[in-house]
């Protein structure tokens, strides 16, 4: 097919061959551990039910149609299978979502997920992203030190005093026919010469730091001159209030905000030249000759600038102090320096300038130029020739910009380290500025060691350097994302052993799909819970591959928010939601689900009993609407209200994070817990029925009335012995499950016959306020429950939990 007309452009790399797509994995469903913990207990109980039905049928001795009695007593049994537990788990799981989002310690938590919410309450690693998550993603200037002073905040108005003086000066010269772009550095009789050198020294050092970057002034529209052009508007007002500055990177645009405020503004800025004004109200205007954008792998940025009054050309550089070091003149203050202000948490720039002559800039021009030009090894021979520019620069400055971390960040990691989860920060930053936030954050502590991890290219170096790693103790690591690709490729069992040891891991230059299979490694190696936080897209597929996933509405947009199945408005809130809400929703989930199981068990077991008694009769005991009415109306109240329990105030969960610990080991619910509660099933369920026809031998079509008012107590009773903090609701619960069926025995008295057998026996009001009934009821409730709760008293008494100890 043959098309006429002109190309005007090419579009490539859209739709799903777009970076962001192509990070971005598909979604998994999630399941809690505690909802696979409970698949296993109901796939023993469904064991249960088979051999118990097999057994009946054998102590039958096969008579008759046996199968048929074989399925006959699979169904009287059926309720041992504990049908109602995922509608009462998946309404506990609601509940605790509301219960979350309405939290007004945490206000703005959205919970996007309504089946995972115990996980939050058994989290052993936490992956973190830095920027915007730990840090606020807002750069302010700290500190500049000129090798002999140094200026904080608070010496901030000192800099700006010498500004001004220094171009009053220099415009006072120019209007003396001098063509001085300078202050003078002759020292004069009136003034000290350390002053002057200072004062010329910060001159020098501001204007290079308004001079050396890539950011750009935008004036917004304003009303009424909204059709005029941008230029004509920054000609009309260079002053305008509503100046903002674009960049890159916040490091400059903070940079160049700072000179704004001591006095050296940027008002203007093209393809060819910059201005800046004075704060005389001058207008300096600097052509930009070349500029040399920064890199990962140089850590450095320049520009070389000449000056429209003078004509004077100027090479300008700043970079991490790893690159400058070995560019600038020695000097014998800068390593000690910038090591001073990476422990304060700063982010380290070293700016420096070098004075060109015309024939120097020509010369290197045409060598640029040419390089530029080259087919082969083009990038090396441009590199080669700029580097020639790299030599013996004048030092002049080293600046501090802080990123500042979120509010209370410092508290929450504190908390969560004592919680016992081990946090890993995964960043798309540098290792200097990972490093430098790990410090500042306490992610690290202060009196640790720190193991930068060599950067390793070859099987051989990862051998080495993980040799040297395994020799150290209790030490953070801070690795590359290159380095790791590496010795996950050769060594990846030992580097995540390892790894796993360490209390803290950095891991830097990291992309999205990197912090995903970090993730996936740490859930197939150590097989604990994970949760991942962040608030960018290129967090996204993190928090999806994470057990539990938590999104920060940030700077960033909502991808990361809406991506997650926890979305809250700042860091420091994970500590509520874990101490207080992981720990709650999984206890309770645990008390839940077990309580639920044992309903059902104990009326199974009274079956077993009553058909055992009666010849192993597959006969029920109870008709179909009293076993409906059970495990509804008569004992779902309170059974339900468990999920307002609590076993500690949250106040104590988040002033003690170290009972966050015993969570982890998953104690609540386990094979010994719900062995417990199966023997309380069988004694309770064998008392009951055993009771009802001993005491009622006489009175046997009464048996199912009394045996099932006292099975309701039992169940009534037990709840609250459950129970470990009291609520309101759950006092009307109780009275209310109770006074259903009182009402209920007047309505359905025809269904306390045993059976079809004796349908007709219809219960005599009048008999059930009879002190008879009612004490023997009594007796037989009080044998049941009297021993568990003596038995929970003593195990309180003699081995309380850590909880307990605390509230005491």
């Amino acid at each position: 097919v043959c098309f006429s007309g002109t190309v005007i452009g090419v579009v490539i790399y859209t739709g799903k061959e777009t970076r962001s797509v192509m990070n971005t994995s598909n979604p998994k469903n999630k399941v809690g551990l505690l909802d696979l913990e409970l698949n296993q207990l109901t796939k023993a109980l469904f064991l249960a039910l088979v051999a118990l039905s097999v057994v009946m049928v054998t102590l039958q001795g096969f008579v008759g149609p046996w199968y048929r009695n074989l399925f006959r007593f699979l169904l009287l049994f059926s309720y041992i299978i504990p049908i109602s537990l995922r509608v009462n788990l998946d309404m506990g799981k609601a509940a605790y979502g509301w219960m979350i989002m309405k939290d007004d310690n945490i206000p703005g938590t959205v919970v996007r997920t309504s089946t995972i919410p115990e996980e939050l309450g058994r989290l052993v690693y936490l992956l973190t992203d830095k920027t915007g998550t730990l840090t606020q993603n807002e750069m302010i200037f700290k500190r500049l030190h000129l090798g002999t002073v140094s200026y904080g905040t608070d010496t901030m108005d000192e800099i700006q005093s010498h500004i001004i003086n220094s171009y009053s000066q220099v415009h006072s010269q120019n209007s003396g026919n001098s063509t001085s772009s300078t202050p003078s550095r002759k020292p004069q009789s009136s003034a000290p010469k350390v002053r002057k050198s200072v004062s010329s020294r910060i001159h020098e050092a501001v204007k290079a730091i308004a001079l050396c970057h890539n950011v750009t002034p935008v004036y917004e529209s304003r009303a009424g001159v909204s059709g005029e052009t941008e230029y004509a508007e920054v000609d009309q007002d260079f002053s305008d209030e509503n100046r903002t500055y674009q960049a890159s990177s916040p490091d400059e645009v903070a940079l160049v905000q700072w000179t704004e405020s001591v006095g050296l503004t940027l008002v203007n800025r093209d393809l060819t030249s910059m201005q800046l004004k004075t704060p005389g109200g001058h207008i300096l205007t600097y052509y930009i000759l070349q500029i040399f954008p920064f890199t990962s792998e140089s850590k450095r940025m320049g520009i070389i600038v000449r000056d429209e009054s003078s004509g004077e050309i100027t090479f300008y550089m700043k970079g991490a102090d790893v690159a400058m070091s070995t560019i600038v003149q020695y000097n014998d203050w800068l390593e000690e320096e910038c090591g001073n202000m990476a422990r304060e948490g700063l982010r380290t720039l070293v700016v420096a300038k070098k004075s060109l002559t015309e024939e120097q800039y020509q010369d290197f021009e045409s060598r640029y130029n040419q390089a530029k030009l080259s087919i082969h090894d083009r990038n090396l021979k441009v590199a080669a020739v700029v580097e020639s520019l790299e030599r013996e620069m004048e030092l002049l400055c080293l600046t501090g910009v802080e990123d500042q971390l979120q509010a209370d960040v410092r508290p929450t990691l504190e908390m969560l380290r004592n919680a016992g989860i081990k946090i890993w920060m995964l960043t798309g930053d540098k290792l200097e500025t990972a490093t430098c936030i790990a410090k500042s954050s306490h992610l690290v502590s202060r009196n640790q060691d720190i193991h930068i991890f060599r950067p390793v290219a070859t099987r051989g170096e990862a051998h080495l350097e993980l040799n040297a790693f395994r020799r150290k103790h209790d030490c953070a690591l801070v690795i590359s994302g290159d380095s790791l690709e590496v010795c996950l490729k050769y060594y990846e069992h030992e580097f995540v052993e390892l790894a796993c040891q360490c209390p803290a891991v950095v891991c830097c230059r990291c992309s999205p799909t990197q912090k995903a299979h970090i993730v996936k490694l740490l859930q197939h190696h150590t097989g604990k819970r994970t949760c991942a936080i962040g608030d960018g897209g290129n967090d996204v597929s993190m928090i999806q591959a994470a057990d539990c996933g938590i999104g920060i509405e940030g700077k960033e947009g909502k991808q990361a928010s809406l991506a997650a199945d926890f979305s809250i408005t700042q860091f420091k809130h994970i500590g509520r939601l874990l101490m207080v809400h992981g720990r709650n929703s999984y206890k309770r989930s645990a008390a839940l689900g077990q309580f639920v199981m044992h309903r059902g068990l104990i009326i199974s077991t009274m079956q077993a009993v009553f058909s055992s008694v009666f010849y192993f009769a597959s006969v029920p005991l109870y008709q179909g609407f009293l076993m409906v009415g059970y495990a509804t109306i008569y004992t779902m109240f309170p059974v339900f209200s468990l999920v307002l329990d609590q076993d500690v105030k949250p106040e104590m969960a988040l002033l003690y994070p170290e009972l966050y610990k015993d969570l982890t080991k998953g104690r609540s619910l386990s094979f010994k817990t719900f062995l417990i509660w199966v023997l309380i099933s069988i004694y309770q369920g064998g008392i009951l029925m055993y009771g009802a026809l001993l005491l009622f031998e006489s009175e046997f079509v009464h048996v199912v009335a009394i045996s099932f008012t006292a099975l309701i107590l039992t169940e009534l009773l037990m709840v609250a012995l459950t129970i470990r903090t009291w609520h309101w609701l759950m006092v009307v619960a109780e009275f209310l499950s109770l006074g259903c069926y009182v009402a209920s025995l007047a309505f359905l008295n025809e269904y306390f016959g045993i059976g079809r057998v004796s349908f007709g026996a219809f219960l005599d009001v009048a008999f059930i306020t009879t002190v008879t009934f009612l004490w023997k009821v009594s007796a037989i409730t009080v044998v049941s429950c009297l021993p568990l709760y003596i038995l929970k008293y003593l195990k309180r008494k003699f081995s309380p939990p850590s909880y307990s100890k605390l509230t005491s």
